[in-house]
This record gives structure tokens, sequence and C-alpha cells, in this order.
């Protein structure tokens, strides 16, 4: 088992403080395996082995249609003293109203309770009304390049090979932990993928058309950092001779969101300082998403990177936008709290980099600016302005 340290970092924060600590993300990017590393943690801290309740609820062991008040007594027959337990319950979507058995364990028992979530229903009322401040949300992703590195230390290969082949694969760490070659990495990330569609969406939503979802889907794969807008899928679709409302492109984009498939990235104008509600984009919870679906394309190298650096940015903790300046576009806007930095990502300067640093150019603050770039001998000094050039094969970076 390779520890992934900023997780099980930010549960140590967070232990015995009295929130439903939820760890969320896509089917198999690690979240089980991250209550694993917990349980070992808790064990060497002293807690005692009967005092740590682990439930898997996608298990053979649990008949479908569990209730959440039969959920919350096979918790508690567990419990047979006074003590503090330790719960850790993965894959809680399956039950429906979860969150009224977790939330008695909160109120009624001496617990510090830990969940595994694939298909978010934080917005929704359930959460509104039984867990309403007395959680915390912990975003789950799959392998960053740094993570890639740690679970491939023992392969001779340089951190420039690893990356190319991070870029093909992706960060699922049941592909980063064995040694596939692209054919079956892609065959595994396809089971995934369907099990997140069948389980997470068509099933919980009742899909009748799959077809028709299946090139909705398509369509935002192949324009994976590209602006656009539901409206603009359904004219698409009206194109090729299909039927679908603006609203039904909505409800598809908001589960796919939900199930983790996809990241929502609203664009933010630096002129009035303000988050606009048009022309999102759209990233994929793993490169290797795209590559399943579509087929690996060299040419998509550049929108990945893309992908990869808002996921990184993300891990870090920044709030990440689109970036417009009046006609201009900056490929992200970090903020975290009273920090913000600017970011550009292109594969290599200086053949590409005129609209990267021109637009960088013109915002006129004391922010950091960033190129982030494939280039090993891209230069710093551009211009005669500095900027920050990171290259991606570097681990301190990804």
């Amino acid at each position: 088992m390779i520890i992934r340290p900023q997780y099980m970092n930010t549960l140590k924060t967070y232990r015995d403080v009295p929130l439903v600590k939820i760890l969320a993300g896509i089917r198999r990017c690690g979240k089980s395996t991250i209550l694993d590393m917990l349980r070992n943690d808790l064990l060497k801290s002293g807690i005692a082995a009967d005092h740590i309740i682990s439930m898997r609820y996608t298990s053979e062991d649990f008949d479908d249609g569990m209730t959440d008040k039969a959920m919350y007594q096979g918790i508690k027959e567990q419990m047979t003293d006074d003590g503090r337990y330790y719960l850790l319950l993965d894959e809680v979507q399956e039950i429906d109203g979860w969150e009224k058995a977790v939330n008695s364990l909160l109120e009624n028992a001496n617990t510090d309770i830990y969940v595994t979530d694939s298909n978010s229903k934080l917005m929704s009322s359930e959460i509104s009304t039984y867990l309403t401040g007395r959680y915390i949300s912990i975003p789950v992703y799959t392998l960053s390049f740094a993570e890639y590195l740690d679970f491939k230390k023992s392969d001779s290969r340089s951190p420039k090979e690893l990356l190319n082949e991070y870029l093909r694969l992706g960060g699922f760490p049941i592909v980063a932990l064995g040694s596939f070659d692209e054919r079956s990495a892609y065959q595994i990330v396809e089971g995934i993928y369907n099990s997140v569609i069948t389980n997470d969406i068509t099933k919980r939503h009742n899909i009748m058309n799959f077809d028709l979802f299946n090139r909705v889907v398509k369509y935002i794969v192949e324009n994976v950092g590209k602006t656009f807008s539901a409206n603009a899928i359904a004219k698409f679709l009206k194109s090729e001779g299909r039927s679908l409302s603006v609203e039904a492109v909505y409800n598809y984009l908001n589960w796919l969101e939900k199930a983790f498939v996809i990241y929502r990235c609203q664009r933010y104008d630096l002129q009035g300082k303000s988050v606009l509600k048009t022309q999102e984009k759209f990233y994929l919870a793993d490169a290797s998403l795209k590559y399943c679906i579509m087929g690996f394309n060299p040419k998509s190298i550049a929108a990945m990177l893309e992908n990869i650096v808002y996921f990184e940015l993300r891990r870090r903790g920044y709030e990440v936008y689109i970036g417009k300046n009046e006609t201009k576009e900056i490929d992200f806007v970090a903020v975290q709290r009273d920090e913000r930095i600017y970011v550009q990502v292109c594969r290599r300067l200086p053949e590409e980099s005129d609209r990267e640093v021109a637009n960088l150019l013109e915002i006129k603050d004391h922010y950091p600016k960033y190129v982030v770039t494939l280039d090993e001998l891209a230069a710093g000094n551009i211009n005669g302005k500095r900027f920050i050039i990171d290259r991606i094969a570097d681990p301190q970076l990804l």
C-alpha cells in the first residue's frame, strides 16, 4: 500500500473533530485505500481494533435496498461499550438516506466518522437537512504526477519518460500499480468509466436514450479545455439530426459532474472582478477517460496538459477559474484567500508562446504569473519581463 500523504495529513488534521469527513471522488480514484491507510494509522496510534468499524456498502453482504435504519442498526450493534468508535464507511451513496443514519450516529454515539462517496449529493436537500455545518468535504483525485512517481519508485526510467507514460495512461492508481500496455490500461479505465455511467448515472437517473447520452459525453470529451454551453451542445446535436432539449443537456452535465466524471471551471472577468455564468469549461477527472473513449491522439496532449494543471491547482487548495481580460483569455486564475496566481499552459516555448505570454503581459498587477510548459529549454525572461517557467517534467511541480 503506497501512502498518499496529502490525504493522510488532511484526515489527521480533522481527527476527532465533530464533523463527518466525506472523501468524495470518482470510483477507483483511491478512496477505499485511503480508508485502509486511515485504519492502519489509527491502529498505530493505539486505537483498539474493535473500536474501528469498517463497512463497505458495495459488498454482497448487504441486501439491495438497505434502508438508513438498517444501516444505523448494523453499526450500532457493533458498538458494545461507551468508548469512542471510529467509523470508516465506504461507498455510502449505495444506501438511500445514509445522511440520516450518519447524522444519528454523530449525535447519539461517541463516534468519529469518515465516509466515502462516489456520487456527490453535497448540494442536495438531504445533506442540507441532516448535515448542514456538520461535515467537511475532502475531494479525492486520481494521482498527481508526484504521486505517480511515488508509485513508480522501483522503475528505472527517468521522470521525463514517466511523464510521457503518465500523459498517455493517466493517474488511476490501479493502472499506476501495474505494468500495462496502452491497450490494457484503457480497457481497465473503460471498465471504471462504464461502472460509473451504469451505477451512478443511467440507473440512478433512469436514462432511457443511452446512445444520445453517450453522444453528449463524447462531445464533452472532444472539447475538454474549450468553452461551450449546454445550448451549444443542443445545437450541435440538432445539426446531426438529433433532438435534445437544453434542459436535458443541463441535467446530463449535472449528473456527470456529481459522479465526478467532469469538473466545471467558470470564467472570471478580471476587469469587472466577477464570476461569469456563461461559456464554462469542463475538465475530465483523468486524462485516460478521454483516451479510453476516443483513443489516444498526440494532438490532444495540449488539452490534457491543461487538464493536469487544472487538477494540480485544485489539489493545492485553489479555487480555479478561466480568466477573461477584455477579449483575451488566461488559462487559469487560481485564488486562495488573498493569494492569486495566473497560469498559462502550452506544450512548447517560444514557438507557441505569443498568445500565452502576450495575454499575461497585459495583466497589470503584482500577482505571480506562470507559464507551464513541457519545453526543457524555455527561458524565464520574455520581452524584458520575468516569468516563472515551470516544466511539467520536474517532479517538484506536479
